[in-house]
């Protein structure tokens, strides 16, 4: 069976992912690869802000705080 792509932002809150590809430009994605957030690290949707931006992740035993568009670029694949 495929893997199914789908970006962070269409996750539930609550729900688990694992990380498959990160689309950000080269300075932010090496940003978030030195704060944990790698290919194949599983993380959790914690929360979105009241108004929908930012979202809150939990990855490696931390919380994570990602700009809404920064999060439409990373590609998951939801996890049971």
């Amino acid at each position: 069976m495929a893997e199914v792509l789908q970006p962070l932002t269409s996750l539930a809150v609550g729900a688990s992912a694992t990380v498959v590809e990160i689309k950000l430009p080269t300075t932010s994605r090496q940003r978030l690869m030195e704060m944990g957030l790698l290919t194949g690290s599983r993380i959790q949707l914690v929360r979105y802000a009241p108004l929908g931006d930012p979202l809150e992740i939990k990855v490696r035993g931390y919380n994570l705080t990602l700009r809404k568009q920064e999060a439409e670029q990373i590609l998951v694949t939801p996890t049971p």
